[in-house]
């Protein structure tokens, strides 16, 4: 089984040289201690994604999670990683404004955290938010393509990329928060002709990091939840490699008819007087 083999945690600058030697970067979402651990083994970047709303929550979208949410999972992954760069959502509200209010953001996840960088959703309308955050030591992992804070504007979670100038203008956007100083762009939901074209472009010097991308990406990422099987809908674009939803379903089941003929807790489950 391979692992990520790493004396200490992985920086955002070491992404740089994974793209320039070919090694693919791997990265899934956590929200806990517990599953941060299990993970830690095995991918280069933790996200600590907005995601969280839905997933944790069951919230419609990602617009109503707050700054605190993010920095409380973020420090429950911390907890429990050690090698993995553990990358903070900035969520909606938290760096739109202006520069300003994007490093007061940032800087609060950052030292309130221990996580290694941030990451925000936007092209290259944002390019100039990057370049200051990044010009004041905040490593800044980039979003473009489906970008879910701006699901109301789009009309809900539409594919990117087939509309005519869709290819120019996904491009302009990579290549913008790129040179602003990006490190890595995730890029979502990006039909694979434009989202192939962006990552093999040599404009495009940060790490793309694909989910519903390419192949060609220098890395993926997925949901952890979903890719365990464990949502009630995942998007097109996920694999599941496993089923715990079933799994899980199964043990409480169990459990539950155990409980009720009184067959749990046995005598092995208690505590005897001495």
């Amino acid at each position: 089984m391979s692992q990520v083999v790493q004396s200490r945690r992985v920086r955002a600058v070491d992404l740089a040289r994974f793209k320039a030697d070919g090694r693919k970067i791997i990265a899934l979402t956590a929200y806990h201690a517990h599953t941060a651990s299990i993970l830690d083994r095995h991918c280069d970047v933790i996200l600590v994604g907005d995601s969280l709303g839905m997933v944790m929550h069951g919230l419609e979208s990602t617009l109503p999670v707050t700054l605190e949410m993010m920095i409380l999972q973020a420090q429950a992954v911390m907890r429990g990683t050690t090698k993995a760069l553990v990358v903070v959502d900035m969520p909606f509200g938290s760096y739109e404004a202006s520069p300003e209010q994007a490093f007061h953001s940032a800087a609060r996840v950052l030292k309130e955290t221990g996580a290694g960088a941030i990451k925000l959703e936007g092209g290259a309308h944002f390019a100039e938010t990057v370049a200051f955050l990044t010009r004041r030591g905040v490593p800044v992992m980039g979003h473009i393509g489906l970008t879910p804070q701006s699901v109301n504007t789009m009309g809900g979670f539409r594919v990117q990329g087939r509309a005519p100038g869709d290819e120019a203008r996904l491009l302009e956007d990579a290549r913008a928060i790129s040179d602003a100083g990006a490190f890595a762009i995730v890029m979502e939901g990006i039909v694979e002709p434009v989202a192939r074209a962006i990552a093999a472009s040599g404009a495009v010097t940060a790490a793309t990091i694909g989910i519903g991308a390419s192949a060609q990406c220098d890395g993926q990422i997925l949901v952890l939840e979903d890719m365990l099987g464990l949502s009630d809908r995942a998007p097109k674009f996920v694999k599941a490699f496993g089923s715990l939803r079933a799994h899980i379903e199964a043990a409480v089941e169990a459990y539950a008819e155990e409980v009720r003929s009184g067959r749990f807790p046995a005598e092995e489950h208690t505590y005897p007087p001495r």
